[in-house]
């Protein structure tokens, strides 16, 4: 039984460009795994899907059949690959191979809180998926922006109930001050809870502050794995973490 990762995260995280850096460097060390583009509506890929949504499912053509528009098409394009899922899945199983990198459409909303996405995810993965959900660090550089996103985190995760990393994607854009600064409000409650009522004492914050306290108690607030797709630094550490869950740190691959 192969490994399902499937790249969850807000738009403008870089879900496509982890999706194509995570096969090469699995491939280039010498691990067997394959991408798999789930997006009907993308025009372009960073990198060359082994299995294509669009293949079976085109926005562009679902928007002229039904007059919809684009949002309007997302929503109907989950509930048409639901109906092909049966060979998409076969097309993936012919691969024979031991990790599945499933790159998901870019608007979170449009597919995460779809009922149809739950079951299209639970048909490829053969309901032992593993989520890995991407942060922009533009968005996470400040507390509440961080706060946020973690909320966004734990409300998939909830959706699926699915085992999941955090991930803190392209790294590269920050300098050393704010990357430092995001390490240490993962790694220390207490200096996020301090930054993030100085930040602008108001309502707001008194509710995200709220917030932080009930995902650190239920435990979804989990320490995110810092990585650069582009540098392909960090993949590592997210390799480890998905071997953790699926065999103890035993790798499943054939080598």
């Amino acid at each position: 039984m192969n490994s399902t990762i499937f790249v969850l995260g807000p738009a403008g995280s870089g879900k496509s460009t982890f999706t194509g850096s995570f096969v090469e460097w699995m491939q280039s060390n010498n691990y067997n795994a394959i991408a798999v583009n789930l997006d009907p509506g993308t025009e372009f890929l960073p990198y060359e899907p082994d299995v294509d949504v669009r293949d079976y499912v085109v926005l562009q053509d679902i928007m002229q059949d039904y007059s919809l528009g684009p949002n309007g098409a997302q929503i109907l394009a989950a509930d048409l690959i639901a109906n092909q899922i049966d060979d998409i899945k076969k097309e993936i199983d012919e691969y024979d191979t031991d990790y599945v990198i499933v790159d998901t459409p870019g608007q979170l909303e449009l597919f995460a809180f779809r009922t149809s996405s739950e079951f299209i995810m639970d048909q490829i993965s053969d309901r032992k998926g593993f989520i890995a959900f991407l942060m922009d660090p533009m968005v996470a550089i400040s507390p509440s922006g961080y706060v946020s996103l973690l909320t966004l985190s734990a409300s998939v995760f909830f959706r699926f109930y699915t085992p999941f990393i955090n991930i803190i994607n392209k790294i590269d854009l920050l300098n050393d001050s704010d990357l430092l600064k995001l390490k240490s409000w993962s790694y220390d409650a207490g200096v996020l809870y301090e930054d993030l009522r100085n930040e602008k004492p108001n309502m707001n914050n008194v509710y995200l502050t709220e917030i932080l306290k009930s995902l650190q108690e239920i435990g979804t607030s989990s320490t995110p794995i810092f990585c650069s797709s582009k540098e392909l630094k960090g993949l590592e550490y997210i390799y480890s973490a998905i071997q953790m869950v699926y065999s103890g740190g035993e790798d499943l691959e054939k080598r």
